[in-house]
C-alpha cells in the first residue's frame, strides 16, 4: 500500500516544525557568557585563531547542546600594538564584563594584559604568546596554552651536540619573544660544550639595509652555525638577505625555531626559495581523522570569508586556537550559571580609568575548571599543569624544494630518535646516527664543520717569537734587500706540517713579535697575550703550555716532551782514584762483611778447638789460626782439616756467601775499571741552593718564576741567550762568573746536549709542564683540528725527520736522561745471604754447647756446689771446655797408637795383651807431665796446689794430700814435675 506523497510531506514539514520549535525554546533557556578575544586581526595568526575559535565554538554546541551555558565572543582587533592590545582588554574587562580573555596573539601584548587579568580576576588564555619569560610572572590568571619556546632548546642544542659543533650564534628580534629563549637557548648549549661567541640582535622594524650589515658583520668572523629565532615577516627578510649576499652557501649552518618552523607554509615563496638547506624545529601533530576533517572543513570555510586568499595551510597555532576555545567552553559549563557579574563595577562609560575596574565573581572558579580541564584535542593531549601546556613532541625538518622533509624526532624522554615510537638503546647508537640524511645550503650532503676562516681578505695572522738563540726552534731572517721576512726551525716546520694535514686549506702569515727595530718586543707571556688581544690569531713556535696563560687564551695538544729539567756538567774520575778498589761494596757492606769474616772464624774455633790439633795451642796461635781460616775460604782451599761435622755445615754456608760477595765484586770492580762512569756533578737541586751555587735560565723564560719560587737567591741567575753562550758560563763554573747548572724546557736542553753531549747530563726533572703547544684564541673552533692534525703529525715518520733535521741525531749521544749512579753494591742485597749465615752459625753453637753439656756434666757438677760463685762455676765450665775432648774418635785414635808406642818401648808386645780386654795384664809406668794450679780454700783462705795429667780415661785431679787415690808420692813441692803413674785399666 502506497502512501501518498502529500501525507509524506505532511509529515516531514510536521517534524522539522516539531524540531525547530523544541531547538528554539532550548535556545532560550541557555545562558550568554561573555568571553574576549584579542588578536591582530591583519596577520595570518590573527585570521587563522579567529576562525579556528568560531568553528570550535560551533562544533562544541553542537556535539554538547544540552550544556547550559554558550560562550559569546566579543572580538577586539589589536593592530599589533601593545597599547591598543591593554586598551582592548580594559574594555573588555570594564564594559564587557567578559569572563575570559583569549589572546593576545604575541608576547609583548601579553605581558601587560596579565597584570590587567590578576587584577580583575579574569583568565588570560593565549595560544600563540610562546616567550618562556611570560611564565615567570607567576599570574594565577595567565594560561600558556601554547608550546613555549623554550622547550625546544633541548632539540636544538642535541642537533648541535650530533654534528660537534663548537661555536653558535643565535640570531633574534630584540623584543620580548626574542630575548626570552635566549638564556635558555645558552645554558642547552653550554652543556653540550658549545660556545656562543656573539648574539646577532635584529630591531622589531629593521631595515634590509640594517639586517645586511649585521649578516656582513657575522661573514666576517668564524662561527658558521645561526640559530634564527624571530617571527615570519622579520624571518622571511632575513633569509632572503643572507641569499642575496652569499650566506646561503655550502657550509653554512641555519636552525629556525618553532616560531618559524610551524609556519613555513605561510612563508612567501621568494622567502622559502631563499631558505633551503635550513633545518628547523616543528612542533609534531599527530595525524588523525578529526584532524584531516577538521583542516578540510577550515580551508572551505576559510575561503568563504576570506575570497582574497587563495593559498592557505593550517598550522599548530590554529589547532590550539581550536582547543583553546573547547577548553573555555568546558571550563565555563563545569563552573557553574551563577556569579557571571563583577564586583564593585560603577559602569563609568570611561573604560581606561583603572581604579573604576571591578573584579569577576567567578574568576577563582573558572580558573580552578581550567586547570582541570583535560582531554584530547586536534593538536594531541590539552592539559594545563601549573597553567602550562606541556611539552609535546618535536620533528626535525629539512626545508628542500618546495616543502620540507622531516630527518628525526626529538621526544623528551627519547631525545632525537629517527622513528617516533623507538628509543636510543643501543650502545652503538650516536646522535648522528639518528639523524637522517639532510641537504645543506648549497645543496651539499657534506656535513658543514660549522666555522671557516674569516671571508674579510685576510690571512690567518700567526705570531712568531723573535730570538737572539736557540735558533733550532724558531729564527726569523729579514731580507732587506726584498722586504721579506723568512721564519724557520723545528716549531716552524711542525706548524707547517700540522696545517698541511687539515682536511682544508688554510692561508696563514707569519708575523714576528717584533719591535721596528727587529729586536723582540717582549717576553713569551707578552707574546701569547697578543692573541687573547686580537692583534694575533695564533702563535707557533716553543711555547711551553703552563697553566696561567690557559685563563685568555687555548693551547693546542703537545707537539714535544713536558717538564722542565737540569742539566748540570758531567765528570769521569772513577778510573784515577787510588782508592777505586773501595767502590764498588759500600762502608756498610764492607763493615757487615768484614764482622761476619771474624764471627765465622769464632764460631769454626768453637766448633773444632776440643777436637782438632789444628785448633789448638796458645791464644795468639789459636786467634789467627781461627781469622786465617775464615778469610781464606775467599781465594783457595785451607790446610786444617775439620773434623766437626757442625763447623763443616757452617762453612759450607759461609764458603756460598763468600762465593756471591767475590763474584759480585769482581764484576762491579770490573765495570768500574772498564766502563766510563760518567758522574754528574750536581744531583739536588737543594745542594746548589745550600752551596750558593749560580745557576742559569734561558732569557725571557717563565723558568725565572719556577725559581724563583724554589728560593733560589736572585743574584745567583745568569741569563742566556743561546746554546753557546749556556757552554761558555759552564765553561767558566760558578766560581768564576759562570754556572753550575741550568734549567730549561726538556726540549732546549736536548738541543744543549745534542752538540755537548759528552760535557752535560740531565739530572732530574724539577717542574711538570705539557711540552710545547701551539696558541689560539680561547674558544677558538681551530683548537680540536689542529689537536688533531698535532696527533698524527707527531705519530708519523715526518715527526723522526723534523728531529734529526733541527735537533741532530739523538742516537750518536749517550742517552742523557739516564740517570749515573755510583755503582756500589749495598748491604740491602745480600743481607738475607748474611741472615742465612747468622742463623746458620748461631744453630751450630748452641747445638754444640748442648752436648758439651751432656758429655760433661759430670765433671761439671763435681765442682758446683754451693760454696763456689758463679764467675768460678763459670770459669770452672770454660776450663773444661778448653780440654781436649777425649772420648771423641779423633783423640781416641789418638791414644790407642801412643799406647801402642809405649807398648812397643817396654817390651810389651800384642801377646801380652789380654785377648778379652786387650790391655796389660800388670801395671803400667808411664811418664806425666802435670802442671800445678793454685786454688784457694774458702774455709782458711790458704793457698793449694792441683795437678792436672791426662790419662785414657779423661782427667786426673791429683792435689797435694790426695795421693792416696793414685797412690803418688807427696806432690807438696811447688813447679811442674814429671811422675810415674801406673795405669791399671784401659
Amino acid at each position: 500500500m502506497k502512501i501518498p506523497t502529500r501525507i509524506a510531506f505532511s509529515f516531514l514539514f510536521f517534524i522539522i516544525l516539531s524540531k525547530s520549535n523544541f531547538l528554539a525554546k532550548a535556545q532560550n533557556r541557555t545562558i550568554s557568557v561573555n568571553v574576549g578575544v584579542i588578536l591582530d586581526f591583519d596577520t595570518w595568526t590573527g585570521k587563522m585563531g579567529l576562525s579556528c575559535i568560531n568553528m570550535a565554538l560551533a562544533d562544541f554546541y553542537t556535539s554538547n547542546s544540552y550544556y547550559k551555558t554558550r560562550l559569546l565572543l566579543s572580538s577586539r582587533d589589536s593592530k599589533s600594538d601593545v597599547v591598543e592590545a591593554a586598551a582592548a582588554a580594559l574594555d573588555l574587562i570594564k564594559n564587557v564584563e567578559v569572563q575570559a580573555i583569549i589572546g593576545p596573539e604575541n608576547s609583548m601584548q601579553a605581558k601587560f594584559i596579565i597584570d590587567l587579568g590578576e587584577k580583575a580576576q579574569v583568565p588570560i588564555v593565549a595560544f600563540s604568546a610562546t616567550s618562556p619569560s611570560l611564565t615567570s610572572l607567576q599570574s594565577p590568571y595567565f594560561f600558556q596554552a601554547t608550546q613555549s619556546s623554550s622547550s625546544q632548546v633541548k632539540a636544538i642544542s642535541e642537533i648541535v651536540q650530533a654534528y660537534g659543533w663548537r661555536e653558535v650564534v643565535p640570531i633574534y628580534i630584540d623584543n620580548e619573544y626574542g630575548q626570552g629563549i635566549i638564556p635558555f637557548l645558552i645554558d642547552a648549549l653550554q652543556e653540550v660544550d658549545a660556545h656562543v661567541p656573539y648574539r646577532s640582535v635584529i630591531p622589531p622594524l629593521a631595515s634590509n639595509d640594517h639586517i645586511g650589515e649585521e649578516l656582513f658583520k657575522l661573514m666576517t668572523m668564524q662561527t658558521r652555525v645561526f640559530i634564527v629565532h624571530m617571527p615570519i615577516d622579520l624571518g622571511s627578510r632575513l633569509f632572503t638577505k643572507a641569499k642575496e649576499i652569499g650566506m646561503m652557501s655550502e657550509g653554512y649552518v641555519w636552525i629556525i625555531t618553532s616560531g618559524m618552523t610551524d609556519s613555513i607554509h605561510s612563508i612567501e615563496s621568494l622567502a622559502r626559495d631563499s631558505m633551503q638547506g635550513v633545518l628547523g624545529v616543528k612542533t609534531y601533530v599527530p595525524k588523525t581523522i578529526e584532524l584531516e576533517n577538521f583542516t578540510l572543513r577550515w580551508k572551505t570555510k576559510f575561503h568563504q570569508d576570506n575570497l582574497n586568499i587563495m593559498d592557505v595551510e593550517l598550522n599548530v597555532r590554529g589547532l590550539w586556537a581550536y582547543d583553546v576555545a573547547s577548553a573555555l567552553a568546558r571550563a565555563v559549563e563545569k563552573a557553574g550559571i551563577t556569579n557571571f557579574g563583577y564586583e564593585n563595577t560603577t559602569g563609568s562609560s570611561n573604560f581606561t580609568d583603572l581604579a573604576t575596574m571591578g573584579v569577576s565573581l567567578n574568576g577563582p572558579k573558572l580558573r580552578q575548571a581550567l586547570l582541570d580541564t583535560k582531554f584530547s584535542g586536534l593538536a594531541g593531549e590539552f592539559s594545563l599543569q601549573n597553567g602550562q601546556l606541556q611539552s609535546l613532541t618535536f620533528q626535525i625538518i629539512n626545508v628542500n624544494g618546495n616543502g620540507e622533509r622531516g630527518v628525526a624526532f626529538w621526544t623528551p624522554e627519547n631525545g632525537l630518535v629517527r622513528e617516533l615510537n623507538s628509543t636510543n638503546t643501543s650502545m652503538y647508537s650516536t646522535l648522528r646516527s639518528n639523524l637522517g640524511p639532510i641537504i645543506w645550503p648549497g645543496d651539499s650532503s657534506s656535513v658543514p664543520k660549522g666555522w671557516e676562516i674569516p671571508t674579510n681578505g685576510k690571512k690567518l695572522r700567526v705570531g712568531v717569537p723573535v730570538k737572539d738563540g736557540f735558533f733550532e726552534f724558531v729564527q726569523v731572517e729579514h731580507d732587506a734587500s726584498t722586504n721579506t721576512t723568512n721564519v724557520q726551525g723545528y716549531s716552524i716546520d711542525i706548524f707547517k706540517a700540522v696545517m698541511k694535514a687539515l682536511p682544508y686549506n688554510v692561508d696563514y702569515e707569519f708575523i714576528p713579535f717584533a719591535k721596528p727595530n727587529g729586536e723582540s718586543a717582549g717576553t713569551y707571556n707578552d707574546m701569547v697575550y697578543q692573541v687573547y688581544l686580537g692583534n694575533f690569531d695564533a702563535v707557533a713556535g716553543d711555547t711551553t703550555i703552563i697553566a696561567n696563560r690557559t685563563n685568555y687564551i687555548d693551547f693546542t695538544l703537545p707537539y714535544t716532551e713536558s717538564g722542565v729539567t737540569m742539566v748540570v756538567p758531567i765528570k769521569d774520575n772513577e778510573r784515577k782514584n787510588a782508592w777505586v778498589f773501595l767502590k764498588p761494596l759500600t762502608w756498610d757492606l764492607w763493615i757487615t762483611s768484614g764482622l761476619f769474616f771474624v764471627f765465622i772464624g769464632f764460631v769454626v774455633w768453637v766448633l773444632e778447638h776440643r777436637v782438632n790439633e789444628e785448633f789448638r795451642g796458645p791464644p795468639s796461635h789459636e786467634i789467627g789460626t781461627s781469622l786465617w781460616y775464615s778469610f781464606s775460604t775467599m781465594v783457595f782451599a785451607q790446610k786444617e782439616s775439620l773434623l766437626s761435622n757442625l763447623a763443616r755445615f757452617v762453612v759450607i754456608i759461609w764458603v756460598f756467601v763468600v762465593l756471591i760477595l767475590t763474584q759480585s765484586y769482581t764484576a762491579s770492580l770490573t765495570s768500574l775499571l772498564t766502563v766510563q762512569q760518567l758522574q754528574p756533578t750536581v744531583t739536588d737541586v737543594n745542594q746548589l741552593i745550600k752551596n750558593g751555587e749560580y745557576v742559569g735560565y734561558q732569557e725571557g723564560s717563565f723558568v725565572l718564576g719556577i725559581l724563583q719560587q724554589m728560593k733560589f737567591d736572585p743574584s745567583k741567575l745568569r741569563t742566556y741567550k743561546s746554546i753557546k753562550e749556556c757552554h761558555d758560563l759552564f765553561s767558566k763554573g760558578s766560581a768564576n762568573g759562570g754556572i753550575a747548572a741550568a734549567f730549561d724546557d726538556i726540549p732546549c736542553m736536548k738541543s744543549l746536549l745534542s752538540q755537548y753531549c759528552s760535557k752535560y747530563t740531565m739530572v732530574q726533572s724539577i717542574y711538570k709542564t705539557d711540552g710545547f703547544g701551539f696558541v689560539f684564541p680561547k674558544g677558538s673552533p681551530f683548537i680540536s683540528d689542529v689537536s688533531w692534525a698535532v696527533l698524527n703529525v707527531t705519530e708519523g715518520k715526518q715527526m723522526k725527520e723534523i728531529e734529526k733535521k733541527w735537533l741532530g741525531d739523538q742516537s750518536d749521544c749517550p742517552s742523557s736522561n739516564t740517570q749515573v749512579s755510583s755503582g756500589s753494591l749495598s748491604l740491602e742485597s745480600f743481607w738475607g745471604l748474611f741472615l742465612v749465615a747468622g742463623i746458620a752459625s748461631l744453630s751450630a753453637l748452641i747445638i754444640s754447647f748442648s752436648m758439651f753439656l751432656y758429655k760433661e756434666r759430670q765433671q761439671i757438677w763435681i765442682r758446683f756446689d754451693s760454696k763456689n760463685s758463679i764467675w768460678r762455676r763459670i770459669c770452672h765450665a770454660l776450663r773444661i771446655f778448653d780440654n781436649k775432648d777425649l772420648n771423641s774418635h779423633t783423640f781416641r785414635n789418638k791414644a790407642l797408637k801412643d799406647r801402642d808406642d809405649i807398648d812397643y818401648v817396654h817390651g810389651i808386645g800384642a801377646s801380652d795383651a789380654s785377648p778379652s780386654t786387650n790391655c796389660p795384664t800388670s801395671p803400667i809406668s808411664c811418664s806425666v807431665h802435670m802442671e800445678p794450679e793454685f786454688t784457694f780454700s774458702e774455709d782458711s783462705g790458704t793457698p793449694s796446689r792441683e795437678y792436672f795429667a791426662p790419662n785414657p780415661h779423661g782427667h786426673a785431679f791429683l792435689s797435694a794430700g790426695a795421693n792416696e787415690q793414685i797412690g803418688l808420692p807427696n806432690l807438696s813441692q811447688e813447679g811442674p814435675r814429671t811422675q810415674e803413674i801406673d795405669l791399671e785399666n784401659c
